[in-house]
């Protein structure tokens, strides 16, 4: 017998030492801090996302929820949250419920990004949906909506729509809305204007000055108002370049007689009364928007604001009476100012252009104020050969900032100066873009939410150069490079697939697309 048991045991001994090799590996799985890289099963086929289970929690220290921070953790599954509980540690019932814990991390809302520029279909070689939408998820953003143009052919009808879509099909990394475009050809011809908002676009975009693009035709004020009468039934947003271009002899000289590889050539061409002139004829029509006004149901978003003093003046006094109006500016506007940007580098030219530093500190006054909305990014990026960095000619290079995975970082470095403050944060870039745009169920961590998430520390620094992994398809033409950042991105979940952690993609796009019932 004795004999027996001492043949037995080293079986037995092995079999246990079995058993807690794999219970471990488990549990390895389910408790992995933000530090940790986890090894994904390889038998797993849920391509989509780097973990290798659809249910699960995540806890954290420092959770942002529409009722403020707590410290406990969020219950997904399915892609949806299906539970918050407070307490830190107290989730799940269970030891089988995975947990990933990350600890002193800032576990937030997705951000979501209403004006991006994805250039395709017919300009991937400017940008594209698979690099786009990977800038996007690692740089926390889990949802962008995509701008009519500099695509080609542009989204101004049904037809072209259907067009965007296929190209996007397979190559969201994370969810995409899409704008169509207000031309003077659908404005009065509105039986096409309501075939591209009834195939789903979430509103549409109209310049007021030439766009830059050819098959994008500027529209008048008379031409925005047979579009807000198509908009109004819809109630669903205009969204307004809002520039117009007033002719003087002053900026002709300007042109002729100044260095264009000096930033100030280029801004005096495009003065704060170019935005002025624009927003004065657009506050002029939404006076018909308050309720039971002839435009109720219509609403005029008016984009990238630049200029912080009449023009935002008459923004403010059109929502005191009642329009239906509201207003974005764009990290760069609250970063840069113009005397900081060196000659020859166009890396910094957007239009409307980046301001004076007291400009700029007016803007950050009206951000924490509330009188802007939200913010954007105008992610809208070229071709190295347009942005003429050799020749350094601020007059004929693109214009356009590339900066969409640097949204979160730059907007918390510069912001944190001035006040702003993490809740602040997540409502310009989250709750307050989500409720413009219509997407229901996103830009929040509660209950019946999307699982869509991102993970970062706040207190982190890095250095934006050659050795960081920007994730843009053109790194040398972000005006970011060369600059240093607060607020590391860890991991982003879209629809609680982690889709980014770490420097690694999920292998598939399973992003989905967006659209307005």
């Amino acid at each position: 017998m004795d004999n027996f048991v001492w043949r037995v045991l080293p079986l037995f001994a092995l079999l246990v030492a079995f058993v807690t090799f794999f219970y471990l590996q488990d549990s390895y799985k389910a408790q992995f801090s933000s530090l940790i890289k986890l090894p994904v099963d390889n038998d797993n086929d849920n391509e989509c996302s780097l973990l290798p289970f659809r249910h699960y929690w995540i806890s954290s220290k420092r959770i942002l929820t529409p009722q403020g921070f707590i410290s406990g953790s969020v219950e997904i599954n399915e892609g949806k949250i299906v539970a918050v509980v407070e307490g830190y540690g107290k989730q799940g019932n269970s030891r089988q419920d995975e947990v990933i814990d990350y600890g002193e991390a800032v576990v937030m809302p997705g951000l979501i990004d209403v004006h991006v520029h994805l250039d395709e279909p017919g300009r991937t070689e400017w940008e594209g949906f698979v690099t786009g939408t990977r800038a996007a998820a690692a740089g926390g953003v889990t949802t962008v909506v995509d701008m009519p143009l500099n695509n080609h052919p542009t989204t101004v009808s049904k037809e072209t729509l259907e067009l965007k879509l296929e190209a996007a099909n397979k190559k969201l990394h994370v969810d995409a809305g899409f704008w169509g475009g207000l031309v003077p050809e659908n404005a009065l011809n509105t039986s096409i204007l309501d075939g591209l908002l009834s195939a789903g676009v979430l509103g549409v975009k109209s310049f007021m000055c030439p766009s830059g693009i050819n098959d994008f035709p500027m529209t008048t004020i008379d031409h925005i108002k047979e579009g807000l009468t198509v908009l109004a039934k819809y109630k669903r947003p205009l969204i307004v370049h809002a520039e117009i271009q007033l002719d003087s002899e002053s900026h002709s000289e300007l042109k002729d007689n100044r260095d264009p590889r000096v930033y100030l050539t280029y801004l005096n061409t495009r003065p704060p009364s170019w935005e002025q002139a624009a927003i004065k004829e657009l506050v002029g029509v939404t006076k018909d928007t308050i309720v039971g006004g002839p435009l109720e149901g219509a609403h005029v978003h008016i984009v990238h604001l630049s200029d912080s003093s009449l023009s935002l003046d008459m923004i403010k006094e059109a929502k005191r009476r009642g329009d239906s109006i509201s207003v974005e500016t764009c990290s760069h506007y609250l970063a840069f100012s113009s005397e900081e940007i060196p000659d020859g580098d166009t890396r910094f030219k957007c239009s409307p252009p980046i301001r004076d530093a007291h400009n700029r500190e007016k803007l950050r006054e009206a951000v924490l104020e509330g009188h802007i909305d939200f913010l954007t990014s105008d992610h809208s990026p070229t071709v190295p050969e347009l942005k003429l960095l050799e020749e350094g000619d601020f007059l004929r290079a693109w214009g356009g900032i590339s900066g969409l995975q640097f949204d979160l970082p730059v907007t918390w470095s510069y912001g944190k100066k001035y006040g702003l403050t993490l809740e602040q944060l997540s409502l310009l870039w989250s709750k307050k873009p989500a409720a413009f745009a219509g997407i229901e169920s996103k830009g929040a961590i509660a209950v019946g939410y999307h699982a869509d998430i991102v993970v970062w520390q706040p207190e982190v620094e890095f250095e934006v150069n050659e050795n960081y992994p920007v994730f843009l398809k053109h790194p040398s033409l972000s005006a970011y490079m060369g600059t240093r950042l607060s607020g590391k991105v860890l991991d982003t979940f879209v629809r609680g697939n982690l889709v980014f952690k770490e420097g690694k993609h999920a292998s598939a796009a399973c992003g989905v697309p967006i659209l307005a019932k």
